[in-house]
């Protein structure tokens, strides 16, 4: 019998984030892959007043606690604080994707930052050879659509999924995510 496929899902900030809406999401990631995967689901420190340093030290705890091949799923700005992470620290482990859900892009163009600021050569300094891909929805009002195109300029080889109709929250519906694992194993 085969070990579950590792997810780690990074929640988004909030007052009830973990509980009362992210939890959806994975809910919803779990159906749709079935039990060939194994999702992570980490509680992130303070949700409702998040920083930088305490969600990447939590972000850098649970990737050393998981295998080689571990796809990375980062919902709004918790998928933000996850490519920070990444690009400021080598993960020991080996990657196999890295998934953006409604994630707003912080630098020129998108929203201002406080604590960071993404690199302009933000996807040079990703992982090689590991896909990444944006989803966001085209009626997000939290992050607008437009921070998909941003994140797509500042990671050439990232696959930008635009669907219509999603909003935030992708109407709690993360099917397409699943769908693009599956297939292809975010190749």
């Amino acid at each position: 019998m085969t070990q579950p496929r590792q997810i780690l899902f990074v929640q988004g900030a909030g007052a009830g984030t973990h509980d009362e809406w992210d939890d959806k999401l994975v809910d919803s990631l779990r159906r749709e892959l079935g039990p060939g995967y194994e999702i992570r689901y980490p509680r992130m420190p303070d949700e409702d007043d998040p920083t930088y340093a305490a969600w990447s030290a939590a972000v850098r705890r649970e990737l050393t606690t998981l295998d080689d091949g571990v796809i990375v799923v980062g919902h709004s700005v918790g998928g933000t604080i996850l490519v920070n992470t990444l690009v400021e620290w080598a993960p020991e482990r080996a990657l196999g994707g890295v998934v953006l859900i409604a994630a707003p892009f912080v630098g020129p163009g998108g929203w201002p930052g406080d604590e960071f600021t993404l690199p302009p050569d933000l996807g040079a300094r990703l992982p090689r050879d590991v896909p990444v891909h944006v989803f966001h929805g085209l009626r997000d009002e939290t992050a607008p659509p437009s921070h998909a195109d941003l994140w797509g300029r500042a990671v050439p080889q990232a696959r930008v999924h635009l669907l219509p109709g999603a909003d935030h929250q992708m109407n709690d519906d993360l099917g397409a995510v699943a769908a693009t694992i599956r297939q292809s194993e975010v190749a």
